[in-house]
């Protein structure tokens, strides 16, 4: 339903933003206390995330057990911006969180859906963040020239522990690939500069700009080497 409505919701709303549990049907509402957002959405999904990393199939379940926890009834919030706008991350996470031509959103969102069901053993925590934002004109954003969606996957590290995610995040980033995505600079990518290169129309510019200010590469560390070598 909120993929058919897009466009209205994006015509209707200075900002618009949606979240999607993997292996659930529902799109989310939200809830608005600290026993339902902390002492459930917080330590028992933490404990029950650490739990599932010991039995994959568990995260299925704990999904829709928390959408119907937490997001499953309608909630208004009026608030100064940042207090709306913001997310709470929980706790120690992996993010990947690619922008993609807006126009390119319920075909990505739906074959990354597919692949999820075509995959049963690979277990996606919940949420998918979708949100758009404005084309602009800096070399090097992921928004450069084209109104964008960012499409946001996350993989919780309960306790600090890692979780397989190989499997979601190959499969999440051929998706995004396909459709003209660039990743989000500050997240998890696995590019080099010969993708970026394909990618990212001024990317050229952008390093004759880097190699003038910077030629010895006093600013560059290893993933900045890894990006622009």
């Amino acid at each position: 339903q909120v993929l058919d409505e897009l466009e209205e919701h994006l015509r209707n709303s200075q900002y618009f933003r949606f979240l999607w549990f993997p292996h659930s049907e529902n799109p989310p509402c939200s809830s608005s206390s600290w026993f339902w957002d902390y002492a459930v959405g917080y330590y028992l999904l933490e404990f029950l995330l650490w739990i599932s990393s010991f039995i994959p199939g568990l995260v299925v379940w704990i999904n829709r057990l928390f959408f119907r926890l937490l997001f499953n009834s309608r909630v208004e919030n009026v608030a100064q911006s940042h207090r709306i706008f913001s997310y709470e991350c929980r706790f120690r996470q992996h993010v990947q969180d690619w922008a993609i031509p807006i126009e390119k959103t319920r075909e990505a969102l739906l074959e990354l859906k597919a692949a999820l069901e075509r995959n049963p053993g690979i277990a996606a925590h919940f949420p998918v963040e979708i949100r758009f934002s404005r084309r602009d004109e800096i070399l090097l954003s992921p928004c450069f020239q084209r109104d964008s969606c960012y499409i946001n996957i996350i993989m919780y590290r309960p306790y600090g522990k890692d979780v397989p995610r190989l499997h979601y995040w190959v499969a999440y980033e051929e998706i995004m690939k396909k459709h003209g995505g660039r990743p989000h600079w500050a997240k998890a990518h696995s590019c080099t500069r010969k993708d970026l290169e394909k990618m990212y129309p001024a990317f050229p510019k952008f390093c004759a700009i880097r190699e003038k200010l910077d030629p010895t590469g006093i600013f560059l560390n290893a993933y900045l080497e890894k990006v622009f070598y």
